[in-house]
């Protein structure tokens, strides 16, 4: 069987798309909304600077039609002041306010910072607490150091089901197109200046390529733009979309 493509921005809610992206005398309350007409899932970027409130949660749930999914970002409190250690005070806190978004979820993002590095206790603890306790829920994880690309890392990933993120940022962040899960997950940051630089035809036509094969593979893939500045984002989601519809 074939497997799902989902494509969108790393986020809706920036102030420098009012003009760009969005119509300029909307109100940011219907930017949801507006966004969720043309693609069918987003980022949720914000909860990693500050989990929101369950009122929020379910405000966003009833913005969007039927279909549509979020993927959160996970509390940077665990990624990177934790740094992944004692995780099941911080998870349960998150997903006490992301549970009621369960069917609308997809992967959960959980973004490393650039000084924490692979250790096998560390991260084989926290990944059979995501598999036992957090079953019901899907995971990806991106990586800002080397060493969580070495073989023994990747096939920790893979034993746990724990989608690596393929980084596209002009190799400015740790890049593997090696798959370790049922979910491809892929974040474009931009090609030259990180989000602040627009994708050519020809980076988008190979990932679109990509895409195919691995949808061909029975994959499920997820792509998010991240090259928020002067509004490249939702352009070359479009693009990209566009391309996969030939």
């Amino acid at each position: 069987m074939a497997g799902s493509i989902h494509i969108g921005t790393s986020g809706w809610s920036y102030k420098h798309w009012r003009g760009l992206y969005y119509p300029p005398k909307l109100p940011a309350r219907l930017w949801l909304s507006y966004y969720a007409k043309e693609f069918n899932t987003t980022e949720i970027n914000g909860s990693f600077y500050r989990i929101p409130t369950i009122e929020t949660v379910e405000n966003w749930m009833a913005q969007v039609p039927k279909g549509f999914v979020f993927c959160p970002k996970m509390s940077r409190f665990l990624s990177h002041m934790k740094k992944l250690r004692d995780p099941e005070e911080p998870l349960e806190r998150f997903f006490s306010v992301f549970e009621p978004m369960k069917k609308m979820m997809g992967p959960v993002l959980i973004q490393l910072p650039p000084f924490l590095a692979f250790h096998y206790d560390v991260a084989e603890h926290f990944y059979k607490i995501l598999a036992t306790v957090y079953r019901d829920y899907r995971f990806v994880m991106e990586v800002r150091h080397m060493t969580w690309l070495e073989e023994v890392s990747l096939t920790l990933m893979t034993k746990y089901n724990i989608g690596f993120v393929i980084s596209q940022s002009g190799d400015k962040f740790p890049y593997s197109e090696m798959v370790t899960a049922q979910n491809v997950y892929v974040r474009f940051h931009g090609p030259a200046a990180l989000y602040a630089s627009s994708y050519s035809s020809e980076t988008l036509m190979f990932f679109a390529e990509k895409f195919q094969g691995w949808q061909a593979e029975g994959l499920n893939v997820w792509a998010y733009f991240n090259n928020d500045i002067f509004g490249y984002a939702p352009a070359d989601a479009k693009r990209l979309m566009d391309m996969l519809k030939k």
